[in-house]
């Protein structure tokens, strides 16, 4: 995957080194923007970037039995966190990054790689299910050799 990633950036910046820093800047923002519109419908759709399921949430136990109350739906997992509130994207002439910035990076981090955190201050320490939030699948890589084309054509 690494290998793959490397040979991208090493095609890529050899064409976005014939571009003014203008334009550069201006591909390397459509890029980020669509790249980041392709992880939120995938983190909408619970899958990770190799196409598998998330892990379901651990079932809750009833603690109050409310009589009379019509249970809500299991909402989808991560469905504030894929907001462009928290999923940011970063981009200028030479670089460009998607991803979480601040509190909320803490929360991605330990879902991204399986780590253990408290629920609340005081609350246990609970081992989360590895749920890969970011990543790159072949549809995303494919975007953006399209997207650099395209722009190079114009």
């Amino acid at each position: 995957m690494s290998d793959d990633l490397k040979a991208l950036e090493q095609w890529a910046s050899v064409l976005l080194a014939q571009l003014a820093p203008a334009q550069r800047r201006k591909v390397n923002l459509q890029v980020a923007q669509d790249l980041r519109r392709s992880q939120q419908q995938r983190i909408k759709s619970q899958m990770t970037p190799e196409g598998i399921a998330y892990t379901p949430r651990k079932p809750r136990k009833d603690l109050r039995g409310k009589k009379g109350r019509i249970k809500k739906q299991k909402a989808a997992m991560f469905a504030k966190l894929r907001t462009n509130t928290h999923l940011k994207v970063k981009a200028d002439g030479n670089e460009l990054a998607i991803g979480f910035f601040g509190r909320v990076a803490r929360i991605a981090r330990v879902h991204q790689f399986g780590l253990s955190d408290r629920v609340s201050k005081d609350g246990p320490e609970i081992k989360y299910s590895k749920r890969e939030l970011l990543g790159f699948t072949p549809t995303d890589k494919q975007l953006i050799k399209t997207l650099l084309l395209n722009h190079l054509r114009i």
